[in-house]
């Protein structure tokens, strides 16, 4: 006997497009590393982070541009310059009990 496959759960479909961007973020060794040195350093401004990754400052802010765009990092403008940091409720949020959930209904 062939087990029914169920309908597709469109109610999680938002969460999924919002993890898709979050983990592509994530899937990166430069945005890691970038991430580490804001989780050291705390807020920093992209002129520190340009000497400290050793990178030119266009693809540095390619890199910053796409932790942001996934929520990941904040960036505050204080004149010319740029300050990052973490977003540490979405970083607690994609390591959270609540995305397991989703996977593991039981909980």
């Amino acid at each position: 006997m062939q087990k029914e496959i169920p309908l597709q759960d469109l109610s999680h479909d938002n969460e999924f497009e919002r993890y898709e961007s979050q983990f592509k973020a994530l899937a990166d060794k430069k945005r890691l590393q970038i991430m580490n040195i804001l989780t050291q350093k705390g807020r920093t401004c992209v002129c520190d982070l340009v000497d400290v990754m050793d990178m030119k400052q266009s693809k540095l802010s390619y890199h910053l541009k796409i932790l942001w765009d996934a929520g990941i990092i904040h960036k505050e403008a204080e004149g010319t310059n740029s300050y990052y940091s973490i977003n540490m409720k979405e970083i607690n949020h994609l390591l959270s009990h609540e995305l397991c959930c989703i996977f593991k209904p039981s909980c």
